[in-house]
């Protein structure tokens, strides 16, 4: 019988998610189709109700239903409940709907295949949204020693701020800023890990902060999975750079797993991603 899975979300198109785990599929010979399901608000009830049907997986869900999707699912494992958001749908066999947070060790995985230790480090976030609190929790559950969220609204970086810390008995120092905070320079500028979490830069101009304001002794990590204006310049200030592919195929092969319960395949996923962006330039 052939099981489905696929990626719920709005927009969807530009995914590569059905490159990668559909090679992970074939390379076990599993007659899996991973697809895209492009899923308004309005629609996402529906969309997870129907993951309960015999021949489904799951899914994965991206933007903006992460944090929607919570309440209407069955169970949560212990970061999803964490972070407050779900970014992969596990059905069980009871036709139940358990929700993982693969974003957080697959966000870790990706920071550790950089060679960066987030133990001590001095981290800001761009941005609020269920990635932003996924990487947010990672960072405050591996000893960062401050981070700082800036967001357009206040109360969406502070909510996620007292989130994490709630979740955690670590205690780094924690700031929320608006873009436009006098402080934003010099707190950006004393960053060892600059995050962008936004979808600034997904149409290959804007930047989300001032490019001068990076400086060479970064680690510059945009969650979007190809080089963005924001990168760009970070090459130029001389800082190390990361675009979100390793965290999208880290995450990604979690999710694999939690479906199948066999090993990801990582580099047949990361290969077949590689040449998906490759095809796309």
């Amino acid at each position: 019988m052939i099981t489905s899975v696929g990626l719920i979300g709005d927009p969807v198109e530009h995914s590569i998610s059905p490159v990668f785990q559909n090679a992970a599929f074939r390379h076990y010979g599993l007659p899996d189709q991973y697809t895209l399901w492009h899923t308004s608000a309005a629609d996402l009830p529906a969309r997870v109700a129907s993951l309960r049907a015999d021949g489904m997986r799951g899914a994965n869900v991206t933007l903006p239903h992460k944090t929607a999707v919570v309440p209407l699912l069955d169970e949560l494992d212990e970061v999803a409940e964490a972070v407050g958001a779900a970014n992969t749908i596990v059905r069980m066999v009871d036709g139940k709907l358990r929700g993982l947070n693969t974003d957080v060790p697959g966000f870790m995985n990706a920071l550790q295949a950089m060679g960066f230790d987030p133990n001590g480090a001095t981290c800001v976030l761009l941005g609020a949204g269920g990635a932003a609190r996924a990487v947010a929790y990672g960072l405050v559950k591996s000893g960062i020693r401050s981070l700082t969220i800036v967001n357009r609204t206040l109360e969406n970086a502070e909510a996620v701020l007292a989130d994490v810390l709630s979740v955690t008995d670590l205690d780094p120092h924690l700031l929320a800023l608006t873009a436009d905070a006098p402080e934003v320079a010099d707190v950006v500028a004393g960053a060892d890990l600059l995050v962008n979490s936004t979808s600034v830069g997904l149409d290959h101009q804007a930047l989300p902060l001032a490019p001068e304001l990076i400086t060479s002794r970064m680690l510059v990590v945009d969650l979007i999975y190809r080089t963005t204006p924001l990168l760009q310049s970070a090459t130029q200030h001389g800082a190390r750079i990361q675009d979100g592919l390793e965290m999208l195929v880290q995450q990604g092969a979690l999710a694999f797993e939690a479906w199948t319960g066999l090993s990801a395949p990582l580099p047949v996923m990361r290969a077949a991603a590689q040449q998906a962006i490759e095809e796309r330039r």
